[in-house]
């Protein structure tokens, strides 16, 4: 299903529940990011399942390849999607109303689940002389495209006064899968994304161009976690990638999100499509290795539950 039909998949899932017309008609869409990303698989992962028994509950589930988190949730919003994946922190802030929403509270944003951790990875030229984010000043830096949850966080970086985009020589906005190969061919110095590892596009950047993995780390750093409950500090350990010694850093979850309009038998097939081949599930991506079910419906969700997840989780006697 392209973007343009997505509106129609919502209406046929409202035509449906409102006139009991067959199920075969129902279509949900997942936004996600970036195809070199975690999140494009994530949703297809999902979606995989769901559509693995689909002749049981005739919901067809497709996953589109979008701008991010700040997009997805605004599509979701707008009831051009019925879910997504976003950061942690853009799912608080659409929640409470803050940066992007100030004054707009996303107040029928449901979450689903958590998926998996996304530390701020920072990757800079061999010879760009950048040890830590605080050696960014006079060099050129990727910042991330509008829309997506890496440049919400750079705002909110900013907003705190821990970066600040004039010292940059430039900052450019390019989206994730273009940003490895600017730093390789020389045109930015260094650029950060918020991903789960291992990352199959961190990997191609650091054997393409000798490229290294830096700390995000400091004070200011440590206050930023204490003051916003959806940052954690993070680990990325040596040698996942040519890195010698752990990388300090911090970041986010990855959250699957929803809207309180999407009705509830929906979310609910959904969740128990996932759930019940979790097994499966953890195998679709390196990042899903770690995940523990319990863990996934507390950690990282700064939205209420939706509705039709809490009657599953319910029904595991996980709530």
């Amino acid at each position: 299903m392209k973007l343009s039909n997505v509106a129609v998949g919502a209406a046929l899932i409202v035509a449906s529940v409102a006139t009991g017309a067959s199920a075969e008609n129902r279509f949900v869409s997942v936004g996600t990011g970036g195809v070199t990303g975690v999140y494009y698989p994530t949703g297809g992962a999902i979606c995989r399942l769901v559509n693995k028994t689909r002749k049981e509950h005739g919901i067809r589930c497709s996953v589109e390849s979008t701008g991010g988190s700040v997009y997805n949730i605004n599509t979701i919003q707008n009831g051009e999607l019925e879910f997504g994946v976003a950061q942690s922190d853009v799912q608080a802030n659409a929640y409470d109303g803050r940066a992007q929403w100030e004054g707009k509270p996303f107040g029928e944003l449901r979450s689903v689940f958590s998926v998996h951790p996304e530390p701020v990875t920072m990757l800079t030229s061999k010879d760009s002389g950048v040890n830590n984010y605080t050696d960014l000043k006079g060099k050129k830096v990727n910042i991330g495209n509008a829309g997506s949850g890496q440049y919400a966080t750079w705002q909110l970086l900013e907003k705190e006064g821990i970066v600040n985009t004039g010292d940059l020589a430039l900052a450019t906005e390019l989206k994730s899968a273009e940003a490895g190969s600017a730093l390789c061919d020389g045109k930015i110095d260094a650029y950060y994304w918020l991903v789960g590892h291992p990352s199959a596009s961190t990997q191609e950047t650091v054997s393409t161009c000798d490229a290294r993995l830096v700390n995000f780390e400091g004070k200011a750093i440590d206050d930023l976690v204490d003051k916003y409950s959806f940052y954690r500090k993070a680990t990325i350990p040596a040698g996942m990638y040519n890195n010698a010694e752990d990388i300090n850093t911090f970041g986010v979850g990855a959250t699957f999100v929803s809207s309180a309009a999407v009705p509830d038998d929906v979310v609910y097939t959904l969740v128990k499509a996932v759930f019940e081949n979790f097994d499966d599930f953890k195998k679709l991506h390196p990042a899903f290795k770690n995940l523990k079910e319990e863990e996934m419906i507390k950690d990282s969700l700064t939205a209420p539950l939706h509705d039709g997840a809490v009657k599953y989780y319910k029904e595991r006697g996980w709530m």
